[in-house]
């Protein structure tokens, strides 16, 4: 009898009973996430997971930390460098260039070879962790990049493995916050976060979407363990050794997260104020050990792009200058020859206020897409009888201020998905937004009359409702168009792509689709069609040009006339309205199936003969 009562007691109230609720939310988030898939399912539509995900290809072809996927100041940055390193080499070499020796010349070309156009170029843009990630994820599973012409929805195999990739991580995330709760609260305050969070439609879009927002989180509430158990080492007064290693610790996490994205650096100001506010004696010891190893894992890629390009974040150090008086739209990246001469002292200013006129008043008040953010700022006035919970709160404050500014600041006017991409770093601190939130609701209820008690669980009900209705909302018919078009047409791409070889390049107003979907060179279309344009064809001969909506459905006069198209506006208008290229162009072979639509001109009539793989 004792051993049936064990038995019960296990699967009722023991570890049996957490191992069945775990795999019921295990079971939970699956079921939820094939029913969202199905309802929707849309093709990448963000050109820096396009990019992220082409460059993890190339990684996992051995083909090293290049992309495909050409920008104007990238090949500025490279040849700025390549040159001055070229011209220190040869300082030390005879002036004759007859005397190199073999190994001298072979060096030298080394010295020029990443600025050399008509093939992959090395990476400035995104550091390397989640490139890396989704190449060991294609490393794993090979899967066929061509779409089938049957295939339903319109996308790739490897974009459908990398948007469950995400999901995964999406259910680290919840479980994650699930086990924070669990420690920090009680297990009906864990529970009913995990079961917000799977419901916020937010970061189920987010991990549609394909990006590296899920990883951040990731890095983000392990960061906040770490603090967690700093906190209690203190607390406990643990040995220098262990308080050394929970540092060392810390300072992997933070390391791994600015190697995911280069704004999670901005988090080590709250983990430092952390440190010194409420580790006691052991404080300068766990901040040395969390700043020298955080130091060791960022240091050799900022070097790597030093030596590339003579900056330590390479082109996405410049972000914050576009969208400024200076460089409005996006003039900046696709300017071949950018002057920084004219950039005022108030270009910055002017872009945080007018960055903090659109995140202040629309992006936190919505923050995670779920009205539960409204309990975590009301619940700022409650105070925790636990320090560590004060603590943890204000440290989530104190990033969510941080994080404002740098939203603010690192926006870009040509992101049109704001919520779902890299510039909504506010989205990271959602988890722990949630969980403090939900501790508030709870502590309403607690404090409610006993005439409450018995309508609980209809409260609760009604706060997951509420919180969820968004996803219903998504799930309901009819459902969201599979295809992010325009611009973007996947198999269209792949067929314009097939035409060209893979050592011809292409230039095109969407070269991170062409790169992920055609497997192609492309160079993202220059501010002119001129002097810009002829600059790249001469270092290396465009061999196709390929518009889309993105630029042909731009206004007349304020886009093409006025705005950041001008260079391009009489060349698309000769072509649109008189349907001819204009004299001198060397490209004069238009596909007239595309037209109006899209404009694919080439050297010669490609459509004719055998595709290319």
């Amino acid at each position: 009898m004792s051993g049936i009562q064990e038995w019960i007691y296990h699967w009722t109230e023991g570890a049996g009973n957490r191992s069945l609720k775990f795999a019921l939310l295990l079971l939970s988030v699956a079921g939820l996430a094939a029913i969202y898939d199905v309802r929707a399912w849309r093709n990448f539509e963000l050109p820096e997971t396009m990019e992220q995900a082409q460059l993890a290809r190339n990684l996992a072809r051995g083909e090293g930390y290049v992309t495909r996927s050409i920008h104007p100041l990238a090949v500025h940055l490279l040849q700025k460098q390549a040159v001055r390193k070229a011209e220190d080499a040869r300082r030390k070499l005879p002036p004759d260039e007859s005397r190199w020796t073999p190994e001298q010349r072979q060096a030298f070309d080394r010295l020029l070879a990443p600025a050399q156009l008509g093939k992959p170029m090395p990476d400035l843009h995104y550091p390397p962790a989640y490139p890396v990630l989704l190449s060991g994820l294609m490393k794993l599973f090979p899967l066929e990049d061509k779409i089938a012409a049957d295939a339903k929805p319109s996308r790739p195999l490897p974009e459908l493995a990398i948007v469950l990739l995400n999901q995964v991580l999406f259910f680290v995330v919840v479980w994650m916050a699930y086990a924070l709760a669990r420690r920090l609260f009680d297990e009906g305050v864990a529970w009913l976060t995990a079961v917000v969070l799977m419901g916020t439609e937010l970061l189920w879009r987010v991990s549609m979407s394909g990006g590296s927002t899920l990883l951040v989180m990731v890095w983000a509430l392990a960061l906040i363990w770490c603090l967690v158990w700093l906190e209690r080492g203190a607390e406990e007064f643990c040995s220098g050794w262990r308080m050394a290693g929970l540092g060392a610790l810390t300072g992997l996490v933070l390391g791994l997260g600015v190697l995911t994205r280069y704004a999670f650096a901005w988090l080590a100001l709250p983990v430092v104020v952390f440190v010194l506010a409420h580790l006691g004696v052991r404080r300068w010891l766990a901040l040395i050990m969390t700043s020298l190893v955080s130091l060791a894992v960022v240091a050799p890629w900022l070097w790597r792009n030093y030596e590339l390009s003579g900056t330590f974040f390479g082109t996405a150090g410049y972000v914050l200058y576009e969208g400024t008086p200076s460089f409005p739209a996006s003039t900046l990246p696709r300017s071949l020859e950018p002057d920084f001469t004219h950039v005022e002292a108030l270009d910055l200013p002017l872009k945080l206020v007018q960055g903090l006129r659109q995140v202040v008043p629309e992006d936190l008040p919505r923050l995670g897409g779920t009205w539960v953010s409204a309990f975590f700022l009301v619940g700022l006035l409650v105070p925790f009888r636990r320090p560590v919970l004060s603590r943890l709160r204000l440290f989530v404050l104190l990033s969510l201020l941080l994080l404002t500014g740098v939203q603010a600041l690192s926006g870009s006017p040509r992101q049109t998905l704001r919520e779902v991409s890299s510039e909504n770093v506010l989205v990271w601190m959602t988890p722990l937004v949630v969980m403090f939130g939900v501790a508030l609701f709870f502590t309403l209820l607690d404090q409610a009359r006993a005439a409450v008690w018995e309508a609980r669980p209809l409260f609760v009900g009604g706060f997951l409702l509420v919180a969820m209705a968004p996803l219903v909302v998504k799930l309901l018919p009819p459902r969201s168009p599979m295809m992010a078009y325009p611009p973007y047409a996947p198999r269209v791409i792949q067929a314009v792509s097939a035409w060209m070889q893979p050592d011809e390049l292409m230039m095109s107003d969407i070269p991170w689709a062409v790169a992920w979907y055609g497997n192609r060179t492309c160079v993202w279309l220059p501010l002119n069609s001129e002097g810009d344009f002829q600059a790249i064809h001469r270092q290396h001969p465009i061999k196709a040009l390929y518009l889309t909506p993105q630029t042909l459905d731009n206004r007349f006069l304020t886009q093409w006339v006025q705005g950041e198209n001008q260079g391009w506006g009489m060349f698309i208008a000769q072509c649109l309205l008189r349907r001819e290229v204009p004299e001198g162009f060397p490209l004069k072979h238009a596909y007239a199936d595309l037209f109006p639509e899209q404009l694919f001109l080439t050297d010669r009539e490609r459509w004719n003969v055998p595709a290319t793989p």
